[in-house]
């Protein structure tokens, strides 16, 4: 039998738009910056919407942002928004716009290029997903990180230069003192503040003391609501109120992180006396550092203590006046409470809420997907915690995302511990054995002979 084919025409393929975005940023917050800003989004917005063939997605922004920073708030919104399918060409005006760490743009690359997403670099004329595209991006990836750190280098020269000389570098408004074009000016308001705080821990009272008295008064602290212990204890650690200056405390790790990390004899330090106007004389600093060794030793003696003993000690905040969480132990079980609150009562932290251990374990447990707590994996994912109104904790991931957690309360049964519990059945028993007791005996008295 001979077969009959027929052939059967194919519908015309529908044009589909190609999606398209651009990726604009600029490392300083100047105004002259923020205009050519501005002029990018400008450029790419009319460069899109004039061809036919793209649709114009939008322009994702950062401003003041470094290109060797992880925190790049738009780009990564960018990032998800092509993992979720919605973008599929990606232009930005240079390697170095899209980052100087050779590491994430190269991972960044290959994630988008996985998902068929090109990205486009204008000054090299060079498409990602090109046969040369990954060896051409990989070579000038690493030109611009090199290049980074050959500026980063050359700032820690020019910073160093100017700490010889007594000038100092990144110095912002602290209570008490405003800064303009590196001078220190005092704000008289605060300086009396600063002043009285001293005064008063000479005269005797606690730091805890001065800091509900200051609360009570509605007098305000500068980057808080309220003060707290921490606040009160840097002003009176702050040499700077004594008019001299100690320039590098800190450093930044490297060019890359661009962490600050505490300058603990790494780095020479410099020691500027009389710098500016003071508001405390050096006597009574002195006067008040040699109270308060004297008190911490004293502390040390009476009560023993670790640093850091819990995994959660300085990762947690309170949502609702700012300040971090401590932990609590007491008979029953243990938990973490607003220091605040714990210090000064509820009328300064009025929607904080206590968090049981256990339930922050479990909670975080599972979130984390393990069956029991992973400090290491906690601290690689979790930067910090903001415990919020109804059992709700905010987790700020390292990653610049926030997700978020609801823990549960423990009943009072679960509460219990081991020994308490035999405590509980232990009396339970003695309560029974005392009342079968009294029911003979009515019971006897009950059959007693009548003497009438």
């Amino acid at each position: 039998m001979r077969k009959r084919i027929n052939k059967i025409d194919a519908d015309e393929q529908i044009f589909k738009l190609q999606r398209v975005c651009a990726y604009a940023r600029v490392s300083s917050e100047k105004e002259a910056m923020l205009q050519s800003l501005s002029s990018q989004v400008s450029h790419y917005n009319k460069l899109i919407s004039s061809n036919p063939k793209w649709q114009f997605i939008g322009v994702y922004a950062d401003e003041g942002i470094s290109g060797t920073k992880e925190d790049r708030p738009e780009f990564k919104r960018m990032v998800e928004d092509a993992k979720a399918g919605k973008i599929d060409l990606i232009i930005t005006k240079s390697i170095s716009r899209f980052g100087r760490n050779t590491e994430t743009v190269i991972r960044t690359i290959r994630e988008m290029n996985a998902l068929g997403v090109d990205v486009y670099f204008e000054s090299q004329n060079l498409h990602t997903l090109s046969t040369d595209g990954e060896f051409m991006l990989t070579l000038l990836a690493s030109f611009y990180q090199e290049e980074a750190r050959s500026v980063s280098e050359n700032m820690k020269w020019r910073i160093k230069k100017d700490f010889e000389k007594g000038i100092s570098w990144g110095a912002r408004d602290f209570y008490g003192y405003k800064v303009v074009n590196k001078n220190f000016i005092v704000v008289p308001e605060q300086a009396e503040v600063i002043q009285r705080i001293f005064n008063l821990y000479i005269g005797g009272l606690g730091i805890l003391a001065i800091t509900k008295q200051l609360n009570q008064e509605g007098i305000k602290p500068m980057h808080s609501k309220l003060w707290s212990y921490g606040s009160l204890l840097q002003i009176l650690k702050n040499n700077s109120y004594t008019g001299d200056l100690i320039l590098q405390k800190t450093y930044l790790e490297n060019h890359l992180t661009k962490k600050k990390v505490k300058n603990n004899g790494e780095f020479h330090q410099y020691h500027v006396e009389d710098n500016h106007e003071p508001i405390i004389s050096k006597e009574t600093f002195k006067e008040a550092q040699t109270i308060r060794n004297q008190r911490a030793n004293r502390f040390k003696t009476n009560v023993k203590r670790t640093t850091n003993a819990y995994p959660f000690t300085n990762k947690i905040k309170c949502g609702c006046c700012g300040c971090g969480y401590q932990h609590k132990t007491t008979p029953k079980h243990d938990f973490w409470i607003c220091t605040t609150y714990n210090t000064q009562g509820k009328a300064f932290c009025s929607e904080s809420r206590r968090i049981p251990e256990k339930s922050l374990y479990e909670t975080i447990n599972e979130y984390l997907g393990t069956t029991s707590f992973d400090e290491r994996k906690f601290n690689k994912k979790v930067n910090y915690m903001v415990a919020q109104k109804d059992n709700k904790i905010e987790l700020h991931l390292i990653n610049g995302t926030v997700d978020e957690i609801t823990w549960k309360e423990i009943s009072r049964k679960d509460s219990w511990t081991p020994e308490m519990k035999e405590k509980a059945r232990q009396n339970t028993k003695k309560t029974n054995e005392n009342r079968r007791e009294l029911t003979w005996e009515k019971l006897e008295s009950y059959h007693q002979p009548s003497t009438h």
